[in-house]
């Protein structure tokens, strides 16, 4: 109000900033979508299961699971107030007849060189359109409308341009060397993005700060297709343990199934570095596996950080896991976790 602006013009919105118990991942969470007009914001107990719900939801969007059965904390509670001016702007332009074209051209698109016809932006008005292919100049600046798009002068004189669907390119087995560079950068992504998603959600000293981890993706036989630039000595065994899984596992693998190993004779390292190997299902079958490996403080063993110096046999470096299902069918199995750490 000290700014100027009445009471109908302020809109404010309740944040609280939520966190599952035990983690530090706090996801800012409002009590409705759209800001509201008040100047005196209130949160109410009767809120709260708005606020969990939506936090779920926003949790499981940005990180792809939920804690079931985790409590909430809240951090903190925020309000955010804008000021929203409600005089409307004027046209900045006023209709005009369809111009004709000032030039014809020769513009070169995929294809080849096509016609295309020049127009200047000060001769055109609002609700003017023109099909692609076609140029629109002003001063400072070119407007290019491809093939297949049109152009349209909104009511404030804005260029809107609107791309019209074109046929789907059929891929070949034949190697293009363009879209073989889009497909390794678009799974490299993966691997990264599920590199930062890890870290972001753990608790561990080891993911989260010493950042001991690695994620790839592999095809449906469980070879690799793409890494992050993560842990080699993870990486160079990873692909052997998702093999041994898809092969132990084949027929016996629904939507929502993860696996967990650790076990040297399934392609793992030392019993700490626990993998994690989720399919990804298309048309019924599994078409990719997308795994992640990480260290563990401790899995058990006769001595704590479970990296005995004289252990004589592999049990006695702790849990041992040729192939278990950490999550069945949508389900975290956390007692039969339990039972495999006793």
């Amino acid at each position: 109000r000290e700014q100027g602006y009445a009471t109908d013009q302020i809109f404010v919105q309740a944040f609280l900033n939520l966190r599952y118990q035990g983690t530090d991942c706090a996801v800012m969470t409002p009590l409705s979508a759209q800001p509201e007009v008040s100047d005196t914001p209130e949160v109410c107990v009767s809120d709260v299961p708005a606020f969990e719900q939506r936090f779920v939801e926003g949790y499981r969007r940005e990180f792809g699971f939920e804690l079931q059965g985790r409590e909430i904390v809240v951090d903190d509670i925020r309000v955010r107030a804008i000021g929203r001016n409600t005089v409307k702007a004027a046209k900045s332009r006023i209709e005009v007849a369809a111009p004709a074209a000032v030039a014809t051209t020769a513009v070169y698109f995929e294809g080849g060189r096509r016609d295309t016809d020049v127009f200047l932006l000060s001769e055109v008005g609002p609700g003017w359109k023109v099909d692609g292919p076609a140029m629109l100049l002003d001063a400072i600046s070119t407007v290019l409308v491809e093939p297949g798009c049109v152009a349209e002068i909104t009511s404030k004189g804005d260029v809107r341009i609107t791309v019209h669907a074109e046929e789907a390119t059929v891929l070949s087995t034949q190697v293009d060397a363009v879209q073989l560079s889009i497909f390794q950068h678009r799974f490299m992504s993966i691997a990264e993005q599920m590199g930062r998603t890890l870290q972001r959600t753990s608790i561990s000293t080891n993911i989260k700060e010493r950042l001991d981890f690695s994620c790839a993706l592999f095809d449906e036989s469980g070879g690799l297709v793409a890494n992050a630039p993560h842990i080699p000595v993870h990486l160079g065994s990873m692909q052997d343990a998702v093999r041994h899984q898809v092969k132990v596992c084949a027929g016996n693998l629904k939507e929502g199934d993860v696996l967990m190993t650790n076990h040297p004779i399934a392609g793992g390292t030392h019993l700490p570095d626990i993998t994690i190997i989720t399919p990804v299902f298309a048309d019924g079958k599994p078409v990719f596996f997308v795994a992640s490996r990480g260290h563990h403080a401790d899995i058990g063993g006769i001595t704590p950080g479970s990296m005995p110096p004289h252990s004589k046999t592999l049990v006695e470096e702790g849990m041992c896991v040729e192939s278990f299902k950490l999550v069945d069918g949508g389900a975290w199995q956390e007692a039969g976790v339990v039972a495999l750490l006793n």
